[in-house]
Order: structure tokens, then C-alpha cells, then sequence
């Protein structure tokens, strides 16, 4: 299918704390199968990052090692626009634009911006409170049909949407107004220690999450210190949460059904299938951590790639802003 032709699909990441294995089941893996059929664009969000405090040294580390890792993990740069979000000024600047068609009262509701703003208490800033805004500025710039979002970004998206809707019926038909795609397996992958909650990068716990690059015995042990549901069957079940999540991951990894898994494990423990769990995570992890370390060593390739991607996305994206400042009144640059 021709590139101008396929549906044009765009996510990022925050280059915060680690990729994990949540990342590629709920994220990178399903961008890596989706690049053949779509029009690919792929962020590393570092504006968005900056709602909370990070160290600049290590915030310019982490850009280079998560474009490592989307490489690693499959993403072809060749094939999609790979891109740092603060190398194409236009995000920026279009994200101005929406914050003046939004409402306080909309922003006010979202779900991630009340639990965030309760761990800063003393020092909500506005960028917490815009970020969904941001948000909408990646999507609709790039006029995007499809946004691959886990459950608890859907409601940015939604709100993505509305902002749409309510400029292009102001000013006319603006910005394609984008669609959800939530894959049906593995989008929400929870902690190994809380069962009730999302697995998180920013988790003060790191035995809540595998990392993409734990090393062989931390992947073993974090598997077999991960909590369990009262009983020892292994069975899926809304009453079974973490053994339910730990069944996911084994399900994502493999493509064994809910009902192979239980039926493998009839009559065994916890203990056989965390085994048996942690070796699947080693050996899928092993080939991507081996193409990271071989593409991490060649900064100069890593910065290449961040350089065509932001040019790519700069072309893509201006003629989208000049369309909005022109139906807003402003007069064109001479």
C-alpha cells in the first residue's frame, strides 16, 4: 500500500524511568506489527516528561537508550518517523493554540491529572494540569487516524477528539479527528506487587515491574517474588488478579490461550508456572537486549536517526499549523 495511502498512526513514550515489559506488550509490540499497513510516527515525549523534575543529564541519556530499545524492539526508522518531541517547535506551538478551546472544567476531570496532582500537592504545576493538551497537539498535528492508547490515556484521547470537533466546527474541516485503537490482549499490563494497579515505570517499587535490559537473575527473581492470589491453581478469572496478570504476560509472550495456560498447569502450583514464566521473559528478552547493546554504541547512528526523524516531522507538521493560523486571523510570515 502506498505510504500516502495508509492510515497515518502516531504514540510516544516518556523517556522517564525504564522501558518495561508493559511498554512492549501494551506499546512497541503492537507499533512493530502495525508499521507494514500504517503510516508510522513514533515520539519520544520529553516535554511531556517535564511535568516532574528530571535531571538533564539523565533525561538526554534515557532519549538515547528508549531510541535504542524502539530499534531493538523493532521499530525501523527507515520505515517510520522516529523523532524527540522537542526537536519539532510546532508541537509547542500548536499546543498554545488548543489550550485557548479547552476548558478549565475538562481538563479539571481527568482521571490522570487527579491522581498525579495528589502526589504533588505541593506543586501542581500548570504543565500537570495542560498535559492533556500536549497531548492533543501530537495527535492533531499530524492530522493522525489512529492513536494507540492503553485504557488510561483513552480519556486524553477523547478529549483529543472534542478539541477537534469543536475547532473544525468553528472554523471548518481543520484536523482529521483521530480514532482509538486499544489492542484486545496485554494493553494493561499490572504491577507484579499490586495486582489492582498499572504497572509503571515510575513505581518507587522496582520489583512492580521487569525492566526490558534485567538482567537473566533479576527477571527470575522478580517473577518469583511476584504476589499470587490466595489458593494455587492457576486460573484466569477477575476474582484471580494477579495470577490473571502474570497469565497475560505468559499469554502476550507465547499466544497461548487463557484455557491452554490453565489446562498446561492443572494439577501444578504457583511455583511451576512462575518458573516456567520466568524463563519466557529471559528468552524473549535476550535477543532485544543483544540488538540494544550493539545499537547503543553508535551514537552517531542514534543521532542520525533523531536528526531525518525531526526533519520529517517538522515538514509533516507545518502545513497543519499554518492551516490553523490561517483560519484564526494571524497574517502569514512574509
Amino acid at each position: 500500500m502506498p505510504a500516502d495511502h495508509r492510515p497515518i498512526l502516531l504514540s510516544g513514550i516518556q523517556p522517564s524511568g525504564e522501558l518495561m515489559i508493559g511498554h512492549y506488550l501494551g506499546a512497541l509490540k503492537n507499533w512493530v506489527g502495525l508499521q507494514a499497513d500504517h503510516d508510522c510516527l513514533f515520539m519520544l515525549v520529553d516535554l511531556h516528561a517535564i511535568t516532574v523534575r528530571q535531571d538533564p543529564a539523565e533525561l538526554r541519556r534515557r532519549c538515547l537508550d528508549f531510541l535504542a530499545l524502539y530499534v531493538a524492539c523493532g521499530i525501523d526508522p527507515s520505515h517510520s518517523t522516529v523523532f524527540v518531541q522537542s526537536h519539532v517547535p510546532t508541537h509547542a506551538e500548536l499546543a498554545w493554540v488548543l489550550n485557548c478551546f479547552t476548558y478549565m472544567g475538562e481538563l479539571g476531570r481527568m482521571t490522570q491529572f487527579k491522581e498525579k496532582s495528589q502526589k504533588q500537592e505541593l506543586n501542581v504545576s500548570a504543565g500537570l494540569f495542560n498535559y492533556p493538551v500536549l497531548m492533543a497537539a501530537d495527535i492533531l498535528l499530524y492530522q493522525s487516524h489512529l492513536v494507540p492508547v492503553g485504557e488510561d490515556q483513552k480519556q486524553h484521547l477523547e478529549l483529543t477528539r472534542d478539541i477537534a470537533m469543536r475547532f473544525n466546527n468553528l472554523y471548518g474541516e481543520t484536523f482529521r479527528v483521530p480514532e482509538c485503537f486499544i489492542p484486545p490482549v496485554g494493553a494493561r499490563i499490572m504491577s507484579l506487587q499490586d495486582p489492582t494497579s498499572k504497572m509503571s515505570k515510575s513505581d518507587p517499587n522496582p520489583r512492580s515491574y521487569v525492566a526490558l535490559l534485567d538482567p537473566p537473575d533479576l527477571v527470575r527473581s522478580k517473577i518469583k517474588k511476584a504476589v499470587t492470589d490466595s489458593g494455587t491453581e492457576v486460573v484466569f478469572g477477575n476474582d484471580r488478579p494477579a495470577v490473571s496478570n502474570l497469565m497475560t504476560i505468559y499469554s502476550s509472550l507465547t499466544g497461548h490461550g487463557f484455557p491452554a495456560i490453565e489446562e498446561r498447569y492443572q494439577g501444578k502450583g504457583y511455583a511451576d508456572f512462575k518458573a516456567d514464566l520466568a524463563e519466557i521473559v529471559v528468552e524473549f528478552l535476550r535477543p532485544i537486549q543483544d540488538r540494544y547493546h550493539a545499537i547503543r554504541s553508535d551514537k552517531s547512528e542514534l543521532t542520525a536517526i533523531l536528526k531525518r526523524g525531526a526533519e520529517a516531522a517538522l515538514a509533516r507538521s507545518r502545513p497543519t499549523v499554518a492551516k490553523v493560523y490561517k483560519k484564526l486571523g494571524f497574517i502569514a510570515a512574509s
